[in-house]
């Protein structure tokens, strides 16, 4: 009785506290965005800009005698490998909003907050913004300038604020008074970002004409024949670039929430997303068709692809998922129906390649792995160089080249093994 007698009298109090609060004002920090026009922004955030040491060490991309490393958010570096011993720094390329990029006949196409931006790279010592197509790949609104977070306040006020037409390039934070009732009604005492939506999560030699560049296993972007495949977060952005200076953006194909790679072998194509892996026929190429999908716990998902197995890296914990970390073996000589053959433990498996026998794991903390395919699903590991972070992998012709943090590794090929043959520090 006691204690029902107690918590009746807290419930008048509280009540009584929150009448009190509807008239009781106190002072609060308010932030408000300071805007720009969003088209005079985008203008301003690509430069063509001297080297400079990388901030935060994304993807990697080769075309001809070059290497593109993604700087993330920011843009990309130029770098010469000529001499793969040695390479030389060219150019940093600032646009911000910007992942992923590819390459073909000297026209480089790149992702700047959701627009595609063609580069000229016809002379690298002169690189030139061609044209930007707007919201090609995804709607840009609520972009953020690079780098810029949320101020600490009690309050953010976006009521003078255009989500599709201006950007945010700072904060004013004044001191005001607010009814006490709002500021629990709107936070419950605590922080609230009000719109998602704004969290920023956040030499001249040209290479031959024909030539189409080559990217990792994570990659967004793919070049097949005259077409251009981007991935957003759920689509298929596909791109007709017969006239590579003049792309024609054509209709988008839904696939699946949180996708994140995409990858081909001939006309098939096979997209790697956190709840799994989607594989589309590309006969047409305008119009990806839907063949089947291989679903799997939540997690980062590249997959790269050799005849009949399908690799698929999952990756578990933070933002990727629960699902334990591993390296997938999908058997796909049915396309209609992948079956999954075997799972190897992985630390924390970032991006992968294959070169003949040989597949490459880029296992997070753990090192890079190199592995013996040649009896898939069977494999075995036969060499791991550790104490290094691996993050993405391109097997060329003639060598591997291995991004870490912010740090390009060079590896070349022995009769069933890699030796180092270069480091290069991006800072």
């Amino acid at each position: 009785m006691k204690k029902i007698t107690f918590l009746l009298l807290m419930a008048v109090f509280g009540f009584l506290v929150s009448c009190n609060n509807d008239n009781t004002y106190e002072e609060y920090a308010v932030a408000r965005p300071m805007t720009m026009d969003l088209t005079q922004f985008k203008a301003e955030a690509v430069a063509i800009m001297e080297p400079e040491p990388i901030v935060a060490s994304g993807k990697i991309y080769t075309y001809g005698n070059y290497i593109f490393v993604n700087d993330v958010n920011r843009g990309f570096h130029v770098l010469d490998n000529s001499n793969p011993v040695a390479p030389e720094r060219i150019s940093f390329i600032k646009l911000e909003g910007n992942y992923d990029i590819a390459v073909k006949d000297n026209k480089l196409y790149a992702d700047s907050y959701g627009d595609l931006v063609i580069f000229d790279i016809s002379n690298t010592n002169d690189i030139k913004v061609s044209s930007r197509i707007v919201n090609a790949i995804y709607d840009s609104g609520g972009i953020w300038a690079d780098d810029l977070e949320y101020p600490v306040a009690d309050f953010y006020d976006y009521d003078n604020y255009d989500y599709e037409n201006e950007a945010v390039v700072g904060w004013t934070v004044t001191t005001e008074k607010r009814l006490v009732s709002e500021y629990e009604s709107r936070y419950g005492g605590g922080v609230f970002y009000e719109d998602a939506a704004l969290s920023n999560t956040s030499s001249s030699e040209s290479a031959p004409a024909g030539a189409v560049g080559q990217g990792g296993s994570l990659a967004r972007f793919k070049i097949v024949g005259d077409y251009l495949y981007v991935v957003d977060y759920s689509n298929i952005n596909i791109f007709d670039i017969a006239d590579v200076a003049n792309p024609e953006v054509l209709e988008d194909v839904q696939v699946a929430w949180d996708i994140e790679t995409i990858f081909n072998q001939g006309e098939i194509l096979f997209i790697g997303g956190r709840q799994g892996m989607y594989i589309y026929d590309i006969s047409q190429p305008e119009k990806p068709t839907f063949i089947s999908e291989f679903r799997h716990g939540t997690a980062c998902d590249p997959v790269v692809v050799d005849g009949d197995y399908a690799y698929v890296t999952l990756k578990g914990g933070n933002f990727c998922g629960n699902t334990e970390s591993g390296l997938y073996v999908v058997d796909v000589s049915d396309l209609t129906n992948p079956e999954l053959k075997v799972i190897y433990p992985m630390s924390g498996p970032n991006g992968l390649g294959i070169k003949g026998d040989l597949l490459f794991v880029c296992d997070g903390d753990a090192g890079l792995r190199v592995l013996d395919k040649s009896n898939t699903p069977n494999i075995t590991e036969v060499d791991h160089f550790e104490d290094i972070f691996a993050y993405d992998v391109i097997p060329l012709e003639a060598s591997l080249l291995m991004i870490g943090e912010k740090t390009l590794y060079q590896y070349e090929y022995l009769e069933n093994n890699i030796e180092l043959l270069s480091t290069f520090d991006l800072n």
